[in-house]
Formats: structure tokens, sequence, C-alpha cells
């Protein structure tokens, strides 16, 4: 009889038990690792409520609060202020140029659903062949070997690069998270996995390299399999180490004596794009991977373990079965080896990956870059945890500019040597007018100041008690000593191209206002936040190597209708509802895109579009809903196409080969995979305008 494991109820947010189980490791249901005694980001934002007035069209928001209506609601009566100002958006002005598409309404449809007047396609699935003597996909008969070869699981960061040379061809680099073996293998026993599919699901993590190909008299683009710069990197893939804490004492292993060598990156989230042409990977909930932390005796090892949420015993997946790397009781360093920022080049199929030590170890989300005017890359991240911090790596050096070999090796430095940072927030509100429910202070507007304390630099260390490569390795303890903010799960960060101004998606946070945990505050100000919000952060003189910002929330989610909800002072009543933000991308006219993961509206997730300045700014519009249990990841917008990955699709509870809850992409009888979806105008014109 096949054996399935209990499932958790009451998840957060609209996630199925089975999609917090297999992708984070029912993370929200464990004892949150944070147990500092630093302020909460409401805490210290409670303070911050500025001079201006309510409604003023710059001004920016609360977090929404309640499921429910999932319709485009008319908002509660306005004050005088606030209806003059919804006239002034009512007055007939077209949307913002971009976003001028009838919005798709929220919906629970099986399928990608897109506004009137696109189109769409499938331009690459789990398990098409993407290397040279891969074979065709064939779920009854897969192999490791063959799902080295083949597109991976669970597509969700996605970088698009031009291919040198090649006309109307474009370079595609994905992310593979995470692996979901009860809707890929049919009889699939959870408590005893077989080593062909544990294989197998080394082989589906990591990240692919395909080429795709443009139609010139469309949007449509379609993956060229077998190309010559395709590439497969998975569980298995060698990385050098690079930065401080290569060949740390604490990266050694019985495998890797020199801690300078590492096998595969694991649950790879967020990323970015280097302005040299590289691509930065983001190794997200990699603790879940990692079996017997429980066992280990050792104190400061223990702790440091809790710190990153390793414990317990047998793993999900049981990998220590089949190798002792993932038993941190025989292995205690392994788990040190991931949780790193990785970087590929993607145009050398030969190169080696690398992980960046410098960027620090958590659960990162993401690495977006910004350049300084001197020409040194700064990188944003987050790291994704409820009650962790917000972080920034400011590099020592200048980046070359051109392609030639000198240019190349340069730059392949440039994020070994530099200062890391984390984020501090200060606020001065009174704590009184934050009552739970969402609703705005007095001066209607919650804004801030902040600063950036250093962590690291090189070998030297800013944190007493805590040599570099303490820092380095365990870097959520040294922002724990020296009093950083905590955040809620602060996900994907976006510097807008435009102004320079840096959005950080904060998806939710359950345990918002529970016992004995932080209550709402000015940047949260909902107990148990389901919804999430995003927040806008100004460097000082808009200089990313500042060590002072300033911040203010940018959109508070949820339903219109409720009055604790609000969209940079824009009608409720015209704008989509949006809930759990998640990764987030600008497109060229400087509209922020937000997909959501989670939605804690009873709707599926999806992608929106919202005018980030004018007076259209906080109008959010839903461009497609993805199909049942999806998550919408990616995103990439360009000038005649949007991108998303549709990650895990049909993960809903109860949920298997045998039971499929989705028929996407490929209709019944088909397998359910992981896709990415290309939407372009049906005229050939640009997307949104």
């Amino acid at each position: 009889m096949r054996k399935f494991l209990p499932l958790i109820g009451s998840h957060p947010g609209g996630r199925s038990a089975m999609t917090c189980r297999y992708r984070c490791g029912d993370a929200c249901f464990h004892e949150v690792p944070n147990t500092s005694d630093n302020a909460y980001v409401g805490d210290v934002i409670a303070g911050v409520l500025s001079r201006r007035s309510v409604l003023r069209a710059s001004a920016v928001v609360t977090v929404a609060a309640a499921a429910g209506t999932t319709t485009l609601a008319q908002a509660p009566e306005a004050s005088a202020a606030g209806a003059a100002t919804a006239a002034k958006h009512q007055g007939g002005a077209k949307a913002a140029r971009g976003l001028r598409f009838t919005p798709v309404a929220p919906n629970t449809t099986d399928a990608v659903t897109i506004p009137d007047g696109y189109a769409q396609n499938i331009v690459i699935r789990w398990g098409d062949p993407i290397l040279r003597g891969a074979p065709a996909f064939d779920p009854d008969h897969q192999t490791a070997k063959a799902q080295a070869g083949q597109f991976g699981y669970n597509n969700d960061y996605m970088a698009v690069l031009d291919v040198p040379h090649e006309r109307d061809r474009q370079l595609l680099v994905v992310n593979h998270e995470y692996t979901d073996e009860q809707l890929m293998f049919a009889g699939y026993d959870p408590a005893n996995p077989t080593r062909e599919q544990v294989e197998i699901g080394w082989a589906a993590h990591g990240l692919s390299v395909v080429v795709a190909q443009e139609e010139r008299r469309s949007g449509r683009l379609t993956a060229v399999l077998r190309h010559r710069l395709n590439r497969r990197i998975t569980a298995t893939t060698p990385f050098e180490v690079t930065g401080p804490a290569a060949g740390s004492k604490l990266l050694r292993t019985s495998a890797d004596p020199t801690g300078r060598r590492i096998l595969g990156t694991l649950n790879n989230c967020g990323g970015g794009i280097t302005p040299w042409g590289t691509v930065l990977s983001g190794e997200e909930n990699f603790n879940q991977y990692f079996a017997n932390g429980g066992a280990v005796t050792d104190p400061v090892t223990a702790a440091r373990l809790k710190r990153y949420g390793i414990g317990g015993a047998a793993s999900e997946r049981k990998w220590e079965r089949f190798d002792k790397r993932f038993d941190v009781a025989q292995e205690p360093n392994e788990t040190n080896r991931f949780g790193w920022v990785v970087e590929i080049d993607p145009f050398d199929p030969e190169s080696t990956p690398r992980k960046l030590t410098a960027l620090g170890r958590f659960k990162h989300e993401a690495a977006e870059p910004r350049l300084t005017d001197d020409g040194r890359p700064v990188l944003y991240m987050g790291d994704d945890e409820r009650f962790d911090y917000f972080y920034k790596f400011v590099s020592a050096k200048r980046m070359k500019r051109g392609n030639s070999r000198a240019a190349r090796e340069h730059n392949r430095t440039l994020l070994d040597e530099g200062t890391l940072y984390v984020a501090r927030f200060t606020g001065d509100s009174p704590a009184a007018e934050i009552d739970g429910s969402g609703k705005l202070p007095k001066d209607g507007e919650f804004d801030g100041v902040g600063e950036w304390i250093p962590l690291a630099s090189g070998t030297t260390s800013f944190v007493e008690g805590m040599t570099a490569e303490e820092v380095y390795v365990f870097t959520r303890i040294a922002a724990d000593k020296v009093g950083a903010t905590k955040m809620d799960r602060p996900e994907d960060v976006e510097p807008s191209p435009r102004t320079g101004r840096v959005y950080i998606a904060l998806t939710n946070n359950k345990d918002r206002g529970a016992a004995g945990k932080a209550p709402a505050d000015e940047a949260n100000p909902r107990n148990g936040n389901k919804h999430g919000q995003i927040l806008e952060l100004a460097e000082h003189w808009n200089d990313p190597a500042a060590d002072r910002f300033s911040w203010r929330l940018f959109l508070v989610c949820g339903d219109p209708s409720d009055p604790g909800t609000y969209f940079a002072g824009f009608p409720k009543e015209k704008v989509s509802p949006i809930s759990c933000p998640d990764n987030i991308t600008f497109d060229a006219h400087g509209n922020l895109w937000i997909s959501t993961d989670g939605n804690a509206l009873g709707t599926h997730d999806g992608l929106f579009g919202v005018a980030t300045a004018g007076d259209r700014r906080g109008e959010v519009k839903q461009f497609l809903t993805v199909p049942k249990g999806a998550e919408t990841c990616g995103p990439i917008v360009q000038d005649r196409r949007v991108l998303v990955a549709v990650q895990h699709p049909g993960e809903v509870d109860g949920a298997s080969v045998e039971k499929p809850a989705s028929t996407w992409p490929d209709g019944p009888g088909k397998l359910v995979r992981p896709s990415v979806v290309g939407v372009w105008r049906r005229d050939g014109d640009d997307i949104g305008v």
C-alpha cells in the first residue's frame, strides 16, 4: 500500500501543505530561527509617520488585512481629500504606458489566463531534452542520466541575454528550486525512495541554460534543443569556492579537505544578471535537505545549525541514505557549503560555476546589482525567513568595460572583495496609532530612515567576537549581534533602472502579533500579516555605496475593499486585488511587475504590473493567472514579450501522479509539468502600449 506522510493544516497564505513540505521543509511551522532581541522592523518603523498629507499621490501603503472577497469591490467612503484625489484619477487618463491592457479577473481556472488580444505558448517544459544525446522525456522510464540532459524541475528565477552573432536568438537561464517527488514518480513512497528516484531528484535541481529562438512577427519564443550553449547544472556539478571564506576550516569535509570545491547547488530561488554578463543565483531553503542535525551535541555547532533551521532526524527526501554528506552527524560542515549566491558564465558551457563567500551565507532569495558612479558593483540581497534581515554588498573594485579576456578575468573577481552590510531601520511615529488592523495613522504615510551596518570586509570583521570567516559562514549570527532590524520575509529585491530606488517584496508573516512575537507596527500594520507589502528604499544621494538610506512602504497588499489596504493613494476601486508579493522586475517604462506566491485571497497566483511614478502611481493591474496549485515565478517583461515560470502546477494536498489535481500544460492523461510560458500581443505590438 502506498504511504503518504501526514500534512500539516492551517498553512499560511494560499499555499498547499504539499508545497510547504517540499519547497521549504515546512519552515513556517518550525520555531523561528531568529531568537535575538533585535528590533522588529515594525517596532522601529513604528516611528516613522512623516509630516505629509494622508493621500498624497506619492504616499505609500499600509498592509492589507482580511482575506475574503476576491472581486474588485468599491472602497469604503473616502474623506473629502481622498474623494478629490480619486476624482483626479478618474478623469479619463490612460493607464501608465506599458500597463494598457484589460486586467485579468481573479479566477481559479486550471490554465494560464491572459488579457484579451494576447497569445501564449510553452517555451520549455520539465524533461524537454536540452543537451546533445539527451532522450525525449518519458516519465515511465526516467533515469538520472536522462534528467541530467533535460530541463530541470520547478523553474523559478529566469534571466535572458542576447546570443552573440545569432540573430533573433536569446539565452535563457533558469533556476530549478526544488523537486516534488509525489508529482514526479508513479507509486512514489515518501518513506522509502529508491536510489534512482533520489539521483533523478539531484539531476532535476540546479539551473538550465537554454538558447531560444524568437519569431520575428510576434513575441513567440521557442527553445532550441541541443544548442552548443545549452547546459545543465545540478546537485552534483562541481563548484569553485571563491572569496574570503574559500578554504576555511568551516567549509572542509572528508570529501573536500581543501574547502574549495563543492558538489552542486540546491533550492535556487531568485537571482540577478551582472553588468558584465554573468548570472547570479541564490541558494534559499537548503536546510531541509540535511538530516540528523538534532544528533549534534557540540553546543556551538548545535546553535549554529539551529540558527539556520537545521535539526531533527530524517530529511523529507531521505538523501542521507544515499550520500553521507547530507547527514549532519557524519559531515557537520556540509551544511556550511550551501546558502550562498552562485555565479555562472552562461556563454561558456565549460566554465566552472562559483560560490561567492563574500556575499554571506543565509537563505538567499535574490542578488540584484547596481553600479556606483565610479563603476563598483553593489548587490542587494534578502534573507527569506520570518523576522530575518536585508543585506547589501559593495565591491572594492571597479568593473572593466568590454569583452576582452583581460576584462572578463578582472570582472570575475568583483564579487570576491568588498564590504558586506546589513540594514537597520529607524522610525519615530507613535506606536499607539498602530492598532493591528492596518488603519492609517493620522498623517497617513509610513516612512523613515536607516543605516547600513558593516559586518566584514575581506579578512576584517566588524562584529565583536567573530572572525571574518565566521561572519561570512554564519552571517545570520553576525547580523543578530550588530542589531539588524527583523523583517517579514524579505524575498525578491529589484533596483529601478530609472530612479535607482530599491523595491523589496515582503511576502507575509503569519506570526506577526502572535503570542510572544512582535505586534503590528507601522511597517507591518496588521496582526497575522498574510498578504504582505512592498517597501521602497532610496540610498542617500542615490549613491548605492552610501551608509544611510530613507524608506517608505510602497504597496500594502490584500483585498482593495478592506480598509487596511493602500495603493500609493490610487483609488482602491480601480486596482486588482494582490496578495503575497514574491518575485519582482521592471519593464522599460519603469513599471514594477510583481509575481505572487501563496495568494491568500482564495484565487490563483498571478502576475501584476503597477506604475511607480506619475498620477497613476499605485495602479495595480493583473496581467495573468497561473493554473491550479501553481506559483508565478520569473518573471521577465520585455518590449514584446512577457515570460513567467509556472512552478509546481497541480501541487495540491492529496495530489499524485495517479491522482493529478491539474491537467496543465498538456491536458488529461499527461503528467503535470512545470514550464516556462511566453505571452505576446497578437498584433505584434509592444506589451501594454
